[in-house]
């Protein structure tokens, strides 16, 4: 009893106001013509034939006192030529402007994550796409034989409040659709080469 009454109080539930699929659907349409595979409530697979990749775009809720937030993050699966269990980040250097991307080592082979680092911050195209992106989180994790890339931008994302109540969609603007999808594409031909 006191078990089941734990579980029903300690599980996380959906904030007020919560709309599944709504977010998800700015942010598609904010990001142009790709093809859209296998869409549900909240999640969707978008393919790219230009470039040749795709990934699954999901929506993530952060409650808060008397808000929440919905983001989107962009994960994309590509086949490790090289087998190896690692995980790094990526992120901006420079306290008020940014000076430059950097590789955070987060654990695994760090004998390959020196390999990885410099590889990718050898790919003139990548960093070129990366400087002007805006994003909160960007992961790599090489494990079972597949890269794992999850990307989350600062944009297509959703501010809730409940009190005073409003609701903003902040979109993904046409000069950082162009680098995130130019990053995307050095990923996906970056990643396979490692």
């Amino acid at each position: 009893m006191i078990n089941a009454l734990r579980e029903r109080w300690l599980a996380p539930r959906t904030p007020t106001g919560y709309r599944p699929g709504v977010t998800l659907g700015h942010l598609l349409r904010n990001l142009g013509p790709l093809q859209v595979h296998g869409l549900e409530a909240s999640a969707a697979v978008v393919h790219d034939p230009v470039r040749g990749w795709h990934c699954e775009l999901r929506e993530c809720v952060q409650a808060h006192l008397l808000m929440h937030l919905v983001s989107c993050e962009l994960k994309m699966t590509v086949p490790a030529l090289q087998a190896c269990d690692m995980r790094l980040d990526l992120r901006h250097t420079g306290a008020l402007r940014r000076t430059g991307v950097t590789a955070v080592y987060r654990g695994g082979d760090k004998a390959r994550f020196a390999q990885v680092r410099d590889r990718l911050m050898g790919h003139a195209a990548l960093l070129a796409a990366l400087m002007p992106l805006d994003f909160k989180r960007l992961t790599l994790a090489c494990r079972d034989g597949q890269w794992q890339l999850v990307l989350e931008h600062m944009g297509g994302s959703e501010v809730v409040n409940r009190m005073p109540a409003f609701r903003r969609y902040i979109q993904v603007s046409p000069p950082q659709r162009a680098h995130l999808l130019a990053c995307l594409g050095c990923f996906n031909e970056a990643l396979r080469a490692l």
